[in-house]
């Protein structure tokens, strides 16, 4: 059994290029057993390029991906301890729900018996028990993103690959199936790796999050700490309701900084900046940490926030 102190997936100073663009610029992280771990970040910043690299999908052009252990540089897809789920489901149009639960047991050569009780078992955990004879058709899209997962579980991964797969379901059942499968990963305790666009999404589900911009992790942490304590603007301002303003550090001291903005006056936090007095700094202000009063007639307005970025 997998030790969850140890990285179950580790990636080493990876890169894939595509001609002379990089998708992906030189990446290292560790992913933890048992986690729920969130790539987040824009179309086209390479988090997709990443995921298809831990499949096995995409080969990179540099660096090496070691999943429990093992150096998968000539591994396959099909004999990496993975599975992925598509954005678009792939569920096969002319099966019933149990027939498409069952297809990787059956091209793996598992007997019927086992076969039907690990699909009996995987589609328990989705919550579609009794559907066994559906098709697909006959299925909202929440239903066959089930389907496409219990696909995917039947097989007994040790790492779950999740392309965007709340990208095709509308508002109120993407929310809906944000807190589904956060409950599954809990149950079932394999490490979930899901790539989004979604900043909700990534801090409602993640156990961590991996910003990605222009091929690279702009940052790696908590969604808390993320949201507290962003480590860049580009983080600050893709990450939740923000407003930034720019400004100059005006007092700095250890546990508060004040800094002149334009048109806005003085922000005071109660936290040090590190830099130089009358430098250019940006303030991240996030609205509810941020209330406004007036000092007078006449007087700028300023603004004070609790614990701002």
């Amino acid at each position: 059994m997998t030790d969850s102190k140890q990285p179950i997936i580790q990636i080493r100073n990876v890169t894939k290029r595509f001609g002379k663009v990089a998708a992906v610029d030189n990446v290292s992280l560790d992913i933890m057993a048992g986690e729920f771990f969130v790539l987040l970040g824009p179309s086209g910043c390479g988090k997709t390029t990443l995921l298809r690299m831990i499949a096995g999908f995409e080969v990179p052009t540099e660096g090496q991906i070691l999943i429990d252990g093992q150096d998968m540089s000539r591994v396959p897809p099909n004999k990496r301890p993975v599975n992925m789920v598509f954005q678009s489901y792939a569920v096969f149009p002319h099966m019933s729900v149990a027939d498409n639960v069952a297809y990787g047991l059956k091209i793996a050569g598992v007997g019927r018996g086992e076969r039907e009780d690990r699909v009996k078992e995987a589609l328990d955990l989705v919550k579609l028990g009794g559907f066994e004879s559906r098709m697909p058709d006959q299925m909202s899209g929440g239903q066959r993103q089930r389907v496409a997962l219990a696909r995917s579980l039947v097989m007994r991964p040790k790492v779950l690959l999740l392309d965007e797969p709340l990208s095709a379901l509308d508002a109120k059942l993407r929310a809906q199936m944000q807190f589904e499968l956060s409950d599954l990963q809990d149950e079932v305790g394999i490490t979930f790796i899901t790539v989004t666009h979604d900043q909700d999404e990534a801090l409602s589900m993640a156990s961590r999050i991996a910003v990605i911009n222009k091929g690279e992790v702009s940052q790696l942490a908590t969604p808390s700490d993320l949201y507290e304590f962003p480590a860049n603007r580009f983080v600050a301002d893709f990450v939740g309701s923000v407003n930034i303003f720019e400004g100059k550090l005006i007092i700095d001291e250890p546990d508060k900084a004040a800094v002149d903005c334009p048109g806005l006056g003085k922000v005071y936090l109660n936290h040090g900046v590190t830099g130089p007095h009358g430098a250019d700094v940006w303030v991240a202000l996030r609205p509810e940490k941020m209330y406004l009063h007036v000092q007078g007639a006449g007087k700028a307005v300023e603004a004070a926030a609790k614990d701002a970025p």
